[in-house]
């Protein structure tokens, strides 16, 4: 008689000692009550509140300290944007902000976080379809924490952006409001879904051109979505960025913002920088590895971007596949998070993979030449493509109406996001279906940016007694 064929799922394949098959997870209605469970350890309206922690910091040392191990020539550069107003330090002091988190309460629970969330990280690019979509697109910060870390950061930066544009305090609040509003009422609706469902869940801007309340605004981004569309790296990016010189291409110099810096030229790290590409290569999956191998480096330069990153390595490869078909890859140092001071370490040897991974996990579709890498000099790195499609955001022309379309997409954004990696229930049951929470969190907002607001103060005050050293870009 032949022998009964065994797999791996047949039952006289089970060893009987290894007791019943596991429990069922637990329901939707059973995590959201446990999330409601926890208003009693931590009530919501906790969240509304700030105060100075106990032994803080000089923010000013803390931002002299996170310049360590930038390029020092474009020090003074980042604090010359940071200078500017209490907005643009806000935005170039994610660190301070994390310290501050620290001392405020938590249900406990966490998701994977941008830690970074502000409003000007957030902008239309396009998928690996070609669909344009709205969603974060800044995650040099990003680890796994409480998830109200993330939420305080973007509805403060509402504060911030209506102080910037003139707006009454009623109406900078509203904005935090409905920023809030909108990540709770939009965090019930994704406790509701299949897991699959939440992670096809996308954002399309030609999707929410309807929910614009202001008919200008509507013109506008229609228009900016029709110019995006139409564009592409060879009729419009590689003008701009590249021209011929002694029979090969070239990146244009444009300093202080672009240039062939010493230490990036590839007659000087030729083999470093090679070297640093095929390792990215290897992050790839396969079939993106080939896609790499159809083109050759051609140039490299560094390049000055944001508030937070200016003096961090970064630079713009140039690639060909052909003398008419080009590619632009952008190159990002990767250090530790900010976060990391106050959670657990990154699992990830490499801060490039770290961001790459916390990508993934937030965004609802990733470049396609996302990677990262690592320097001969050990410095880590995160590759993607440069320019591809990109729609920001134009906040200093927002009226009131229109940040608060602006503020009810990033906050839904924002609970997309975290819905991916955390437990939209729990998460949902905390919240409730009141609006205490949304209240809690405008005050805090508005606290936090007045907190804030005090700390570029100092920072001023530090740069007229000559501790800080700043360059103007005008």
């Amino acid at each position: 008689m032949a022998a009964a064929v065994v797999t791996p799922f047949s039952s006289t394949a089970r060893n009987r000692k290894a007791g019943p098959p596991p429990a069922l997870p637990a329901g939707r209605d059973e995590r959201y009550a446990a999330g409601k469970a926890l208003r009693q350890r931590v009530p919501r309206e906790k969240h509304g509140e700030w105060t100075l922690p106990r032994q803080r910091r000089d923010p000013v040392e803390l931002v002299i300290e996170s310049s360590k191990g930038r390029i020092p020539e474009l020090i003074p550069i980042r604090y010359g944007r940071m200078m500017v107003s209490p907005f643009t330090f806000y935005r170039g002091t994610a660190n301070i902000m994390a310290a501050d988190l620290a001392s405020t309460p938590v249900t406990g629970f966490h998701a994977q976080l941008c830690g970074d969330a502000h409003l000007l990280n957030f902008g239309g690019f396009a998928t690996p379809e070609r669909r344009l979509v709205l969603d974060i697109n800044d995650f040099d910060e990003t680890l796994p924490g409480p998830w109200e870390w993330d939420l305080k950061r973007l509805a403060a930066s509402f504060v911030f952006a209506g102080r910037s544009n003139g707006f009454s305090a009623a109406d900078q609040r509203e904005a935090a409001l409905t920023c809030v509003r909108s990540y709770r009422e939009h965090m019930a609706e994704y406790a509701d879904m299949p897991v699959l469902e939440i992670w096809y869940a996308r954002l399309e801007l030609s999707d929410l051109l309807a929910a614009g309340h202001d008919k200008a605004a509507r013109g506008r981004l229609k228009k900016r979505i029709k110019k995006a569309q139409a564009r592409n790296v060879l009729e419009h990016e590689f003008p701009k960025l590249a021209e011929a010189h002694g029979g090969r291409y070239l990146i244009k110099d444009a300093p202080p913002l672009i240039y062939h810096h010493p230490y990036l030229k590839l007659a000087n790290s030729r083999e470093n920088l090679e070297h640093g590409l095929a390792r990215y290569g290897e992050s790839l999956p396969a079939a993106r590895k080939i896609l790499l191998n159809r083109y050759q480096l051609m140039d490299f330069a560094l390049k000055v971007v944001g508030v937070g990153s200016v003096g961090t390595v970064c630079a713009v490869a140039l690639m060909m596949a052909a003398d008419d078909d080009p590619l632009f890859l952008q190159i990002k140092e990767a250090g530790p998070s900010v976060l990391e001071t106050y959670l657990e370490k990154s699992t990830y040897a490499n801060h490039g993979q770290r961001v790459v991974v916390g990508q993934h996990l937030m965004q609802a579709a990733s470049d396609v030449f996302l990677g990262w890498t690592q320097g001969q000099a050990g410095r880590h790195f995160y590759v993607r493509q440069l320019r591809d499609m990109k729609i920001k955001p134009l906040v200093e022309i927002f009226n009131p109406s229109t940040m608060f379309d602006y503020a009810m997409l990033c906050g839904w954004t924002l609970a997309r996001a975290h819905a991916r990696s955390g437990d939209p229930a729990m998460i949902a049951g905390y919240m409730g279906k009141s609006d205490v929470f949304d209240k809690a969190m405008a005050t805090f907002s508005k606290l936090y940016a007045d907190q804030a607001e005090q700390d570029h103060a100092d920072f001023k005050s530090a740069i007229r007694e000559g501790r800080i050293e700043v360059q103007n870009e005008d």
